[in-house]
């Protein structure tokens, strides 16, 4: 059995695949090529591959739609969206639905390589010195990706999870919007800093609506934001 990682590419364009074939077969990796949001869910289900380029727009299925539900069932698996369009706020919705990169069409094929090994560098990384960060009423698991507040389960998207982990890594060190961004997406790529503000804010929701009363996440003036752990 093959110990290459698997890479999906679902995508109604048949020519782009033939392309991402070749252009991912050259660093080594495996690729499996669908045309169809249908044909996508059973080779997810069947073959479990570890990084997953899905199409926004095809023939049978939303991709956003898509990505949502297979965020929710299989939470460490890596999720690019490949889309057309380039408007800023479809990419602020693409992350926040679980995707864990965006990339408008054509983008430059070096980008995507480096995208996807950013990802499956994330997916062996468990050899972490902390696997769960542990706070007084908050605990981060970065092996499982899963937060408890209070004990009540967060379910937050893959660019909440990263801003959260890169904001508790560094407890009451304010980081700027410009290293957030950095520790959101991978590759030359940075979101706009209402993006980050954005994604800050639902984060924020999310946690209060687990542990009302507490706020987790500060705003520091002309610095960005600071974690706040209780105690």
């Amino acid at each position: 059995m093959s110990t290459q990682p698997l890479i999906l590419i679902v995508d109604d364009d048949a020519e782009l695949g033939s392309m991402l074939v070749e252009l991912l077969g050259r660093e080594g990796w495996q690729t499996h090529q669908v045309l169809t949001g249908a044909d996508g869910e059973q080779a997810l289900a069947n073959q479990q591959p570890e990084v997953v380029l899905l199409d926004v727009m095809l023939p049978d299925a939303n991709g956003m739609e898509l990505c949502r539900r297979w965020r929710a069932s299989h939470p460490l698996l890596g999720l690019v969206m490949l889309t057309a369009r380039g408007d800023p706020m479809d990419r602020v919705l693409g992350l926040e639905i679980g995707a864990d990169d965006y990339l408008a069409k054509p983008f430059e094929p070096r980008e995507l390589v480096a995208r996807v090994r950013a990802l499956l560098r994330r997916g062996g990384m468990p050899v972490r010195s902390a696997p769960v960060l542990r706070f007084a009423g908050l605990q981060i698991d970065l092996v499982r990706r899963e937060v408890l507040a209070d004990t009540r389960l967060v379910v937050l998207t893959g660019a909440e999870f990263k801003l959260l982990v890169a904001l508790a890594e560094h407890p009451g060190q304010p980081l700027s919007r410009e290293q957030l961004s950095a520790a959101v997406q991978a590759g030359p790529y940075r979101p706009q800093d209402r993006t980050v503000d954005v994604q800050i804010a639902r984060l924020r929701r999310k946690l209060r609506e687990a542990s009302p009363g507490t706020e987790w996440v500060d705003t520091v003036r002309g610095e960005g934001y600071v974690f706040a752990p209780r105690g």
